[in-house]
């Protein structure tokens, strides 16, 4: 099989896939013969065939796939003119500041916040699969470790936290805020987030920056 035919072969499987697909994965469709350096060069020549279309191929944290471009969103909202699910400030907050210092926990994060940590709030971030426990604090009474899941990645376009733009101003803390309601609102057609600086509305609860550095680390 040429380099021609084996792209269209992965290119298929990937537009027909429900879930992104790594690199090993993908090596079952050449029965094995292709080793994994071919495959992951040929899927960047893939991205660059891509370049100037609607759709774009993207590494994600658990692997490879498909998904349009932000600058498509406002065409396919019309689609879909439902409002998607949007998230409090408080939610977004306690996602980024256990996206940005996990493992941490409950305590942790009012510590930096300021204020009390809803029990719903931290429910509805495991059941929508961005956080999850991954052990406990040796300490008195054992507190839940939190961090994030590779599905917080994937709904984000990252493939792996070193992605994360920088949040050391109060204006790039916002600017990550802004975008994690409207990335993860949208669901995993987003693209990576963008640092973009815009106002911060006074924190739930008192007012401040979530990730100085006198915030609590685990």
């Amino acid at each position: 099989m040429n380099t021609a035919d084996a792209k269209r072969v992965l290119e298929t499987a990937l537009i027909c896939s429900q879930q992104p697909l790594q690199s090993r994965d993908m090596s079952v469709l050449f029965d094995d013969t292709l080793g994994l350096e071919t495959i992951e060069a040929m899927l960047q020549e893939i991205q660059q065939d891509w370049a100037l279309r609607g759709v774009e191929l993207v590494k994600v944290a658990t692997g490879w796939r498909f998904q349009s471009r932000p600058e498509m969103r406002p065409f396919l909202d019309r689609l879909h003119p439902e409002k998607p699910p949007r998230y409090t400030r408080a939610t977004l907050e306690t996602l980024a500041i256990i996206a940005y210092r996990q493992p941490v926990t409950r305590g942790d994060i009012e510590n930096i916040r300021g204020v009390t940590v809803n029990s719903l709030l931290i429910k509805q971030l495991e059941e929508r699969g961005w956080i999850e426990v991954i052990g406990h604090r040796d300490t008195v009474g054992r507190p839940a470790l939190f961090a994030t899941t590779r599905h917080f990645l994937d709904d984000l376009g990252l493939a792996s936290l070193d992605q994360l733009p920088e949040m050391e101003s109060a204006e790039q803390q916002a600017g990550v805020m802004d975008a994690l309601e409207l990335q993860l609102s949208a669901g995993n057609e987003s693209a990576a987030v963008q640092d973009t600086a815009v106002t911060n509305p006074a924190a739930e609860g008192g007012e401040g920056e979530l990730f100085s550095s006198t915030g609590t680390q685990a």
